[in-house]
């Protein structure tokens, strides 16, 4: 644990930040996770994907080429469908 006045405050800091990025993680691993099992109108989970991707790389919780990376992935396995 931190000693420093400072580095205790970072660590607070982390876990709030923490906490506030997943719930941008989670929400689009819940939406591939729901198209992974074949749910019905996949055209509109794709578009919340993309939208929920979008949010995580435009709040820096992502890299871009990594939110691209993930777009490109789905759009190949919900053609494959």
């Amino acid at each position: 644990m931190p000693i420093i006045k400072s580095a205790k405050k970072k660590v607070r800091k982390d876990k709030k930040r923490t906490a506030e990025n997943l719930v941008y993680v989670k929400a689009f691993r819940a939406t591939l996770k729901e198209m992974k099992k074949g749910g019905k109108n996949v055209k509109e989970l794709v578009k919340r994907y993309y939208s929920q991707i979008d949010k995580a790389v435009k709040n820096n919780v992502i890299h871009k080429n990594k939110g691209n990376r993930l777009k490109s992935k789905v759009k190949k396995l919900s053609s494959s469908k």
